[in-house]
């Protein structure tokens, strides 16, 4: 499923561009660089974005190898598609609100002071620490790419997938960076208003592979996906 996490991010990235679109404009350059330092500089930023989305998709690998070793192999994905499909019922401003009834208040305010200061420093190392805080801010796209992200095969599975998903973003962030005026503010607007759908349409294609129906690759049956082979009976040898 990484390429779901491609196209997610790929789709997505719209989104990234209304929400965190002020901060890749914003962002410190040395004055009379190189083209060549200064488009090195903004790719680092976005490389700090996909190391941080690759780090937060392992931790929920865990998470989902746990889920694994209790015996919930099959519903997972199954929860993973539900989770993503509640995430889009639920409205952007909450996700402030969530980060704070998880405790989340104080390391945030930590993540927005640091990149205040990042910003005074336009050096390589700042730019991508830049990118690495960054991909901490609350953002209901991520949060929709980690439940999915639950029912990747292992932790390097997930992270795999996070970083996929990151990748997607890359062209259109790292363009955005470049110039502002690489995206009409309409193509905005209505490319975040077709991320629901898309997430939608991805919270389904999860549930139908958990239900294992045995259609090949999109929703193999359990005992297939992990190589579970039929017993075969039981052979008495006789003494003669």
């Amino acid at each position: 499923m990484l390429w779901a996490g491609f196209l997610f991010g790929l789709l997505g990235s719209f989104h990234c561009v209304g929400m965190c679109g002020a901060i890749a404009l914003a962002l410190p350059g040395p004055t009379g660089a190189s083209s060549g330092r200064y488009l090195a500089g903004r790719a680092l930023y976005n490389l700090g974005r996909v190391t941080t989305y690759a780090s937060l998709g392992a931790l929920a690998g865990l998470v989902g190898h746990g889920l694994r070793l209790a015996g919930v192999q099959q519903p997972l994905s199954i929860v993973s598609g539900v989770l993503i499909l509640l995430l889009v019922l639920v409205p952007e401003r909450f996700t402030s609100r969530l980060a704070a009834g998880l405790g989340l208040s104080r390391p945030l305010a930590w993540v927005r002071t640091t990149l205040v200061e990042l910003f005074q420093h336009p050096s390589a190392g700042a730019l991508y620490a830049t990118g690495l805080l960054n991909g901490l801010l609350p953002c209901g796209l991520v949060y929709l790419a980690l439940a999915g992200a639950l029912s990747a095969s292992g932790v390097a599975g997930a992270a795999a997938y996070m970083a996929c998903f990151g990748l997607g973003t890359l062209p259109l962030m790292l363009g955005l960076s470049l110039s502002g005026r690489l995206v009409p503010l309409a193509w905005r607007a209505r490319m975040r208003q077709a991320v629901p759908y898309t997430a939608a349409l991805l919270a389904v294609l999860f549930i139908v592979r958990g239900l294992g129906l045995g259609i090949p690759y999109l929703s193999p049956q359990l005992s297939a996906a992990v190589g579970h082979a039929p017993r075969q009976p039981l052979t008495v040898h006789y003494c003669h």
